[in-house]
């Protein structure tokens, strides 16, 4: 399993996935557990701001999911989305975005 992790990774990185994303995504993976952005930083030893830029994108992606929480504090926790939800979602994107091209593609040049 861990070389489709691997390969899961080289994708990630290849559409723009920086290296600490990755290693956020991949600890939600491995704890299997909701975690905090503290949490998340003690844990990976980054500061609690890198940690929220770094989720927030990762969440805008699809590749976190977030709770919101009500414990005698409000937050959030985040966990990561199964590996193969974050392959259909990027599929979906995807199709999505070729689709839109190439209706821009035809509405600017009728004669393709």
């Amino acid at each position: 399993m861990s070389d489709v992790y691997e390969r899961l990774e080289v994708l990630l990185r290849s559409l723009g996935v920086k290296r600490t994303e990755l290693k956020i995504y991949m600890l939600l993976l491995e704890k299997k557990r909701p975690m905090r952005i503290t949490e998340i930083g003690r844990e990976l030893g980054i500061s609690e701001r890198s940690v929220r830029e770094h989720v927030l994108s990762l969440y805008r992606r699809g590749i976190l999911r977030r709770t919101l929480v009500e414990q005698g504090w409000l937050g959030y926790t985040y966990t990561a989305v199964s590996p193969g939800e974050v392959l259909e979602n990027l599929k979906q994107n995807l199709i999505k975005r070729i689709n839109e091209l190439e209706k821009e593609l035809k509405a600017s040049n009728p004669t393709n």
